[in-house]
């Protein structure tokens, strides 16, 4: 049985079409024992935090075995939301966030995406069995790169990974998420 990995893209205008290029580099990178969804997110442009969680349950609900969650960008920050406010009933291997902002004071404070902030107890919350790993470029054009500062002093056990010259969307290359994949025993 292949390996699951669920997907989530990010958001605004063609984020779906953009970021199939990071879920097709993942796929081809880790090969015919792994599987990567990922679905189209509804309202990308709007990010309703709770329709995207009603998708994101839909999808767990369609997979079997141990998964792999990974995000990028506002798909990245909406995982670690869910995954600390949610009781899931699936076995996660792993969780990987690429270039995830971190909404709320010091990170981002637009209008409309309180609901997007982590609870004041996220880390707590997260699963303890659960690897999580943290990738960013120092020169993403989109999400400041103290935002990893940020996640990393708020989850202490995530194994952190900064890059440099990969922009926002990592050059389109996962080959370092798809090495720490490979890591997990699952």
């Amino acid at each position: 049985m292949r390996k699951q990995i669920l997907f989530i893209q990010g958001a605004g205008e063609g984020a779906y079409t953009e970021d199939l290029k990071l879920a097709d580099n993942l796929q081809q990178v880790l090969g015919n024992a792994y599987e990567v969804r990922y679905p189209k997110m509804q309202n990308e442009i709007d990010v309703p935090y709770t329709l995207w969680v009603q998708q994101i349950k839909k999808e767990l609900a369609t997979l079997s075995g141990t998964i792999i969650l990974a995000g990028h960008s506002v798909g990245g920050s909406v995982l670690i939301k869910f995954l600390a406010e949610e009781n899931i009933q699936a076995a996660i291997a792993g969780v990987f966030l690429i270039a995830a902002p971190y909404w709320g004071s010091p990170g981002w404070t637009y209008e409309g995406y309180e609901t997007l902030m982590l609870p004041d107890e996220a880390h707590t919350k997260f699963p303890d069995d659960v690897p999580l790993f943290l990738y960013q470029s120092r020169d993403d054009e989109t999400v400041p790169v103290d935002h990893l500062a940020l996640y990393a002093r708020r989850f202490p056990q995530a194994s952190v990974t900064e890059l440099s010259g990969r922009g926002h969307q990592l050059n389109n290359d996962l080959s370092e998420v798809a090495n720490d994949i490979r890591t997990l025993g699952h």
